[in-house]
C-alpha cells in the first residue's frame, strides 16, 4: 500500500469507527462480538487476515456512509499479502490485534464516538508503523 494510501485510511477509519459507534445497533454490536469470539485465541493466519478485513468491514458499514464504506474496501485489498507476512512472522501481533478489536467493539458498544475513534486510530497506527517498517 502506498504512503499517501495509508494516511489517507488513518484519516478515513477512525473516522468510520466514530460515525459507526452513533449509530450501531445491539444486533450489530452482538454480530461484532460473535466474530470476535469465533476466531479462537491461536487463529491462523490467513483466518486473521479474513477476520480483521470482515470486522473493519461491517464498522464501515454501521457508520451508515456507503461511499466510506467502499473507499475502504478499496483500500484494504493491497494490505492483504502485509497482513499474512505479519501474522505468520509476528505472533504477538494476532494477541495485539484481537485485543485491540475488543477495545474497539467496547467503545462501540457504548456508544462511545471518541473512544471509538481512538482506539481505531491506535490500532490503524500500529499497522501502518509496521507495515512502514517491511523493506
Amino acid at each position: 500500500m502506498y504512503t499517501g494510501d495509508r494516511r489517507v485510511r488513518r484519516i478515513l477509519e477512525p473516522a468510520a469507527t466514530a460515525m459507526a459507534a452513533e449509530r450501531i445497533t445491539a444486533e450489530e454490536s452482538e454480530g461484532l462480538r460473535d466474530l470476535l469470539d469465533s476466531i479462537g485465541p491461536d487463529p491462523a493466519a490467513a483466518d486473521l487476515v479474513a477476520h480483521d478485513l470482515e470486522f473493519h468491514r461491517r464498522i464501515a458499514s454501521c457508520s451508515g456512509n456507503t461511499v466510506l464504506s467502499c473507499l475502504l474496501e478499496s483500500m484494504s485489498g493491497p494490505t492483504i499479502r502485509a497482513r499474512l507476512w505479519r501474522g505468520l512472522t509476528q505472533t504477538w501481533a494476532s494477541a495485539q490485534m484481537l485485543a485491540e478489536h475488543r477495545a474497539i467493539l467496547d467503545a462501540l458498544a457504548a456508544h462511545d464516538p471518541e473512544a471509538a475513534r481512538s482506539w481505531s486510530t491506535v490500532h490503524i497506527a500500529g499497522v501502518e508503523q509496521w507495515l512502514a517498517s517491511v523493506p
